[in-house]
């Protein structure tokens, strides 16, 4: 594949934070960059990185600010019952839409693909994001736009 300067971004380690986070509950963000439409694939490569080094697939959560993951869209399909079931589980990497992420629990990673969907949103997703992430938050989009929406540098 072509994006080595992604993967290397996105390959963290289930060690967690590179020496002083400032405090346990201040995830480690890292800034993946890809267009609105790139942004589910940058997320998709980040969340197999992850799994790749170690980390548990009930440990991701992934959120979309636009167009809902394929893997959500399905299980939807199947009954929100039984969707927010395997979220409960929590024994897999859970996708989730913006729009109603703010039910997801907190888990040590959180990757948000920042792949369309209104300002607002994108803000949302990201504050929900940050709360949620216990160790380290991956954000995959538009850097401008990302840091137009949160306000400050990435």
């Amino acid at each position: 594949m072509q994006r080595t300067p992604r993967d290397a971004a996105a390959k963290p380690g289930p060690s967690g934070p590179e020496a002083g986070a400032a405090a346990p509950a201040t995830p480690q963000i890292q800034l993946i960059p890809a267009s609105a439409e790139g942004a589910l694939d940058a997320a998709e490569e980040a969340v197999d990185l992850l799994l790749d080094s170690g980390r548990a697939p009930g440990d991701v959560l992934v959120i979309t600010t636009g167009e809902q993951h394929p893997w959500a869209a399905h299980e939807l399909s199947f009954g929100e019952t039984s969707y927010w079931a395997q979220h409960d589980a929590g024994d897999d990497v859970f996708y989730t839409d913006a729009t109603v992420a703010g039910r997801a629990a907190s888990r040590p990673v959180v990757v948000v693909a920042v792949n369309g969907g209104a300002e607002a949103a994108a803000a949302s997703a990201l504050s929900l994001a940050h709360s949620r992430a216990t160790a380290l938050l991956i954000v995959c989009g538009d850097p401008q736009r990302i840091n137009s929406v949160l306000g400050t540098s990435v």
